[in-house]
């Protein structure tokens, strides 16, 4: 099953209001960077397996104050990052390379 290959949008919305919100925020963003390739603020488009997936979805559920924030993850269909059209300054991430931190 880990031959499987994914592609995800993940969005994400956290209250920053409090010192508490920021850091949260930083955590969020820490976990997508380690997956996949930022594209937006809070947009990142992120190629996996399904049990980095799982990873994925456990530290974010972990991190955010649910009552507060919000994450969306869209799974999109394989090939759907390579037909992106991007218009003013966009950047083409790398997907199909190795994630290296």
């Amino acid at each position: 099953m880990d031959g499987v290959v994914m592609e995800l949008l993940i969005t994400y919305d956290v209250e920053t209001t409090t010192p508490e919100g920021a850091r949260r925020l930083r955590r969020v963003a820490k976990i997508c960077e380690g997956y996949g390739h930022r594209v937006q603020q809070s947009v990142f488009e992120i190629t996996c397996n399904p049990t980095d997936r799982l990873k994925i979805e456990a530290a974010l559920a972990k991190t955010i104050a649910p009552a507060l924030d919000s994450i969306r993850i869209y799974q999109l269909d394989k090939g759907t990052f390579d037909t992106a059209r991007h218009l003013g300054a966009a950047i083409t991430p790398p997907h199909n390379t190795p994630l290296v931190l």
